[in-house]
């Protein structure tokens, strides 16, 4: 079956642009030229892969990508004139999966779609063959299927991507995580040479853990080699 990609732009010749790069890749493109069209297009057709525009009238890139992060988990790339550090990160918490900078090439395009499309059936068929599907212990709980974390029982707000992070390392638990793995299984391959960006994302995970904070440190770390998920013991104290 053909992939299906939206296109959400409100420039007609960037659409254009973008179906002729993409159609002979063997995917089926679909456009929207709003965020409120956009939106119902994806109750309609359940892409595999979002393309979405910053700049909008209406409704911006921002606000509808963190609207379909409300019921999704296709991945989402973000078209962009500018890429600031700022941006990057706003993006990255409301749910954007990539970034691309306007304007593009056209083999650029095609590889990160590509990349998108083939991490996201990783992760489905990593979702089908885990045994790990819940975790908790008296501090914390996390159900990898609800894709709910609580501490003390309160519901722990994440962004995608530390969610994304939490949910790897709890389901090798246990197991030294290199940076390139956590990366790329957050941000694909293209951010692998991007360590400080994981480093930011770890930082902000453990503060809304509490990390260590309980009579338990979650996420380890072993300097130069990745992270891990270490489970609380049953004799600990919380």
């Amino acid at each position: 079956m053909r992939k299906k990609v939206l296109v959400i732009d409100d420039d007609s010749e960037m659409q254009k642009l973008i179906e002729v790069i993409l159609t002979p890749l063997g995917l089926t493109v679909h456009q929207a030229y709003s965020g409120e069209d956009g939106l119902k297009q994806t109750y309609t057709i359940h892409p595999d892969l979002v393309i979405l525009d910053v700049n909008m009238p209406g409704m911006d890139g921002f606000e509808v990508c963190s609207r379909m992060r409300e019921f999704s988990n296709f991945p989402i790339m973000m078209l962009t004139a500018r890429i600031q550090e700022r941006d990057l990160l706003h993006g990255f918490n409301v749910g954007v999966d990539d970034f691309l900078g306007k304007p593009f090439s056209k083999n650029e395009l095609e590889a990160r779609v590509r990349a998108l499309l083939r991490r996201s059936t990783n992760n489905q068929k990593a979702s089908e063959v885990s045994y790990i599907t819940v975790y908790t212990d008296p501090v914390l709980e996390i159900n990898l299927s609800s894709k709910i974390v609580k501490l003390l029982g309160s519901i722990v707000e994440l962004s995608p991507k530390e969610y994304d992070l939490l949910a790897f390392l709890v389901r090798e638990q246990g197991k030294i995580i290199s940076h390139r793995e956590l990366v790329r299984e957050a941000w694909g391959e293209l951010y692998i040479n991007d360590p400080a960006t994981l480093s930011l994302y770890i930082h902000y995970l453990r503060n809304k853990l509490k990390d260590g904070k309980h009579g338990h440190q979650y996420i380890r770390t072993l300097w130069g080699r990745g992270y891990w998920f270490e489970p609380r013991n049953s004799d600990e104290t919380s």
